[in-house]
């Protein structure tokens, strides 16, 4: 059984379809990758599976139960956790309370054991000197490693990654891509958006491709971005 299932699952704002039918399955511990042109409907994909918005026709299902109907915050106690393509962390509080208030609200632990969990965190996503630093005075990868660190708080079984590279130098981007293959060595089962391709093929089991809201092609990694039409919509390649 999948870990996450979707199903002819479609969004529209007006005349415009954003997603278009689209049907996947993830399986657990697998990481699939997304890639797609600018304004493809990849976003607006994960925020169907994390319930910030609501389907329009189709059905969601993660570890065998339909989660179509479900608000985002119960999406994320039933193990759905994500991060936002800009990160978004309480710009006043300290990064350890960042860690707490995800896993509290988050996750929905108590308290005692949200300090356990953002401990831990901290040394996972190589936070821990700045634990007590402002959220809001990060420098990027920081902040980027916070968003992670944030949904890695909630405790999730599948984590949703909004082109966390984004913006990042190439060394960043290694120290980054690093850290998500430790928490993929853990078992975490990851969808990742991304436009830093050498990145994402670096730890992608599989990719999908999507354009004006539906699948492009889907597969193993190479086989993919070796797709004439994958060449020619997302890289720009005539074939």
């Amino acid at each position: 059984m999948s870990l996450l299932a979707l199903h002819e699952v479609s969004k529209s704002y007006g005349a415009v379809k954003v997603t278009d039918r689209i049907s996947l399955a993830v399986q657990a511990g697998e990481t699939l990758g997304i890639l797609g042109p600018n304004g493809a409907g990849k976003t607006t994909l994960f925020n169907l599976i994390s319930g910030d918005v609501q389907v329009d026709a189709g059905r969601i299902e993660y570890d065998g139960r339909d989660v179509t109907a479900l608000p985002p915050h119960r999406r994320c106690r039933t193990g759905i956790g994500r991060s936002y393509q800009v990160p978004q962390p309480f710009g006043h509080l300290s990064v350890f309370e960042n860690l707490v208030t995800a896993a509290c609200f988050g996750g929905g632990q108590r308290e005692r054991d949200a300090w356990d969990t953002a401990v831990q965190v901290l040394e996972q996503t190589g936070l821990r000197s700045h634990a007590n630093k402002p959220a809001g005075g990060l420098g990027l990868l920081d902040r980027k490693r916070l968003e992670l660190a944030r949904a890695l708080a909630t405790r999730p079984q599948l984590l949703l990654l909004d082109e966390i590279a984004g913006g990042l130098t190439e060394p960043e981007a290694r120290q980054l891509v690093a850290e998500l293959r430790r928490i993929k060595a853990q078992g975490v089962t990851m969808i990742w958006i991304e436009h830093v391709v050498h990145a994402l093929l670096s730890i992608a089991d599989r990719l999908l491709v999507i354009n004006f809201g539906q699948t492009l092609a889907e597969g193993e990694p190479r086989a993919v971005m070796a797709d004439p039409a994958v060449r020619r919509v997302y890289m720009g390649m005539d074939t």
